[in-house]
């Protein structure tokens, strides 16, 4: 893994639970950064940290210090036909959150588990449960839990010229502004189905990656009811922050910081809540709502200066 060093983590706060797992006789380690978020990753085996990689976050960049908010750490063990294979054991911290012995499967959830390490972790993110795409200059926020639907609309969204931003995350920095968090979209099969969920860059779509932070235009608070009609309401500022705060990750371990930056996503922007229909008309109806609010931000602006 040429773009990453060979650090051996050591964690800023110690833990005398570590203790057991540091024994274990780590061959290959690194350490990066997510979103302020310092992580060390470490496995038994050499040749194995080459595959890690693509798992790391989005927008993750080297460490050049071993000192690290979190470690994570994935034990191979030899194959052993007469015992039904190799066991893998993947440990987050102390805690062991895995035993199997498919290394696609440890490798998949140890991907989740930084992700989700990164969301809850990080101090200079608000990260928020959120598909989030960008037009005309602005980002359009679709808070949501897991199989909420909300990668179905992003996805079309991208089929209609938006700007990729993500489908799992919206990190609010303390201006209020999203930044980038494009993993690679996770597309479902036929009724949602998770067995076939496929892995689709941006670029399958038609579309591309977003680079620069951009403020939040617009909130959709949608649920998905078979052949219902956009027909949203307006949500004011103060229930859009309560809305958006049973998807935001660190709520309870950081409330203040959580609540400042919700309160500053949702200055500026416009807030709908109602029930949809099929992805496709609803995201032309959402892009046209940007697009509308855009002018009219234009035209209050144009107004005072003629004051």
């Amino acid at each position: 893994m040429s773009s990453l060093p060979s650090l051996s983590p050591r964690l800023r706060q110690g833990s005398g639970r570590m203790e057991r797992i540091d024994r274990l006789g780590w061959r290959s380690a690194t350490c990066f950064d997510s979103h302020g978020l310092r992580v060390g990753l470490r496995c038994n085996q050499p040749g194995l940290l080459e595959r890690l990689e693509p798992h790391l976050p989005p927008g993750w960049k080297a460490a050049a210090s071993p000192v690290v908010d979190q470690v994570f750490s994935l034990w191979v063990g030899r194959s052993h036909p007469t015992r039904g294979g190799r066991h893998i054991h993947l440990y987050a911290g102390p805690s062991r959150r895995l035993r199997t012995s498919s290394l696609d499967e440890a490798l998949a959830l140890l991907e989740s588990e930084i992700r989700q390490g990164v969301a809850a972790g990080s101090c200079r993110r608000t990260f928020v449960h959120a598909g989030v795409v960008g037009w005309a200059g602005r980002a359009i926020l679709v808070p949501g839990r897991s199989r909420s639907g909300k990668t179905t609309l992003v996805a079309e969204l991208v089929r209609a010229g938006a700007t990729y931003y993500s489908d799992e995350f919206a990190p609010l920095d303390g201006r209020g502004r999203v930044h980038p968090f494009p993993k690679l979209l996770s597309v479902r099969g036929e009724a949602g189905c998770d067995v076939h969920v496929r892995p689709t860059r941006p670029e399958e779509l038609g579309g591309v990656v977003g680079r620069e932070p951009l403020p939040v235009g617009l909130v959709v608070l949608a649920s998905y009811r078979p052949g219902a009609d956009w027909r949203p309401v307006p949500v004011g500022p103060g229930q859009a922050v309560l809305e958006m705060l049973a998807h935001t990750v660190p709520a309870r371990l950081r409330p203040a910081a959580s609540l400042r930056a919700l309160a500053r996503a949702v200055a500026g922007a416009r807030v709908l809540k109602g029930e949809r229909g099929e992805a496709p008309e609803t995201a032309a109806k959402l892009l046209e709502a940007v697009e509308e609010r855009v002018r009219s931000s234009r035209r209050r602006a144009g107004q005072r200066g003629m004051r």
